[in-house]
C-alpha cells in the first residue's frame, strides 16, 4: 500500500491557517546548505540536486534494486530552514535576500540507511551530473516541540503569519529556541498562482 504523506501525516504537513503546537520526531533528510537569494541560479541547482537524489531512492525498484523494507511512497515536499546573521538585519527588521542563510532538504522514508543514501548519491551523480550533488548531505534532524501554521499566498506576505505565531507563543508561554524557522513548500512556486501558494511555517519552541 502506497504511503502518501498528505493522507498519512496530516498533522505534520497540512495544518490550518492558525497556529498549532506539535512535536516533530527525528526524521531522515537529504540536505544542502547555502547562502543567498532563493530566486538565484544556485538555489535552483540546489533544489535540482535534492530532487534528483530523492527520485533516485524512489525509483530504485524500477532500476533493479529493492532495498530492505522498501514501500511505495510519494516523494516528500521540499523544506527549508532559514535564518540571518544578526548584523544583516536592519533596525526596522528589513534585510536583503542576498544575506539569507538556508538549509534546504527533502525528507526520506524510514527504510533508508546511511549506506543506501551514499550509494544512491554516487549513482545519481553519474546519471545526472550537477556540481552541487557533492554538497548534498544525508542526516537525521529533529524539530521537536514546534508551533506551525499554513500560510496562503506570497512568500513576501509571510510576516503577517509570523505575527500570528508570535502572538500564539506569547499567549501560551512559549519561546523560540532559535531565530531560524522552517518552511515546507506544499506547492511549486513555478507552477502555482501566487495567491494559491501553500507554505507551512514552523517555529522551534520550548
Amino acid at each position: 500500500m502506497k504511503h502518501e504523506w498528505r493522507k498519512k501525516e496530516k498533522e505534520l504537513y497540512l495544518p490550518k491557517q492558525k497556529p498549532m503546537e506539535l512535536t516533530v520526531p527525528k526524521q531522515k533528510f537529504y540536505t544542502i546548505t547555502g547562502k543567498g537569494n532563493p530566486n538565484g541560479e544556485l538555489f535552483g541547482e540546489h533544489i535540482a540536486a535534492l530532487y534528483a537524489m530523492s527520485y533516485g531512492i524512489r525509483m530504485m525498484p524500477k532500476n533493479g534494486f529493492t532495498p530492505d523494507g522498501y514501500m511505495e511512497y510519494t516523494v516528500y515536499p521540499l523544506e527549508g530552514i532559514w535564518t540571518l546573521d544578526k548584523e544583516d538585519v536592519q533596525e526596522d527588521g528589513s534585510f536583503s535576500k542576498d544575506d539569507l542563510i538556508y538549509k534546504i532538504m527533502i525528507r526520506q522514508p524510514d527504510f533508508i540507511t546511511v549506506d543506501l543514501a551514499l550509494m544512491n548519491k554516487e549513482q545519481v551523480s553519474k546519471k545526472k551530473p550537477n556540481q552541487e550533488n557533492e554538497h548534498v548531505q544525508f542526516e537525521e534532524l529533529e524539530d521537536g516541540h514546534s508551533v506551525q501554521m499554513l500560510h496562503l499566498g506570497s512568500y513576501d506576505d509571510e510576516p503577517a503569519s509570523f505575527k500570528q505565531m508570535d502572538q500564539y507563543c506569547k499567549e501560551n508561554g512559549l519561546v523560540r529556541r532559535t531565530l531560524a524557522h522552517k518552511e515546507i513548500y506544499l506547492t511549486d512556486a513555478r507552477k502555482t498562482e501566487t495567491e494559491k501558494m501553500k507554505t507551512v511555517l514552523r517555529y522551534f519552541v520550548k
